[in-house]
C-alpha cells in the first residue's frame, strides 16, 4: 500500500507542533494509524557581527542564532484524511511537504 510522508519545517517550534496536532487530529478522526510527529535534528544557523557600526573601535562582536525545528510525519494514503490535510491553514512561517512513497 502506498504511504504519504508530510515534512514540516519551521523557525517557531510553537507553530509546528500546533499543525502536527491538528494532522493527528484529522488522522484520529478519519481512523487512519499515523506514524510520527518524528522530531528531526535542529539546523543551527549563526551570525557574529561588529557591534561597531563603522568597524573600527574595540573588537566587540554580536552572535545570533536562528534554529530551523523539522518534523516527519508518515501515514498510509487514505483520500479523506489526504484532502482534510490540504484544506488545512498553513501559516507563514512554516514549509510543508507532501511526498508519496511505495
Amino acid at each position: 500500500m502506498a504511504k504519504v510522508r508530510i515534512k514540516l519545517k519551521s523557525i517557531s517550534i510553537d507553530a509546528l507542533n500546533d499543525i502536527c496536532k491538528k494532522i493527528k487530529e484529522i488522522a484520529d478522526k478519519a481512523g487512519t494509524p499515523i506514524s510520527g510527529p518524528i522530531p528531526l535534528p535542529n539546523k543551527k544557523l549563526k551570525i557574529t557581527t561588529r557591534k561597531s557600526p563603522c568597524g573600527d573601535g574595540t573588537a566587540t562582536f554580536d552572535n545570533y542564532e536562528m534554529r530551523i525545528h523539522s518534523r516527519v510525519i508518515d501515514l498510509p494514503a487514505d483520500d479523506r484524511a489526504l484532502h482534510a490535510i490540504m484544506r488545512l491553514y498553513i501559516p507563514r512561517n512554516v514549509t510543508i511537504k507532501i511526498e508519496m512513497k511505495e
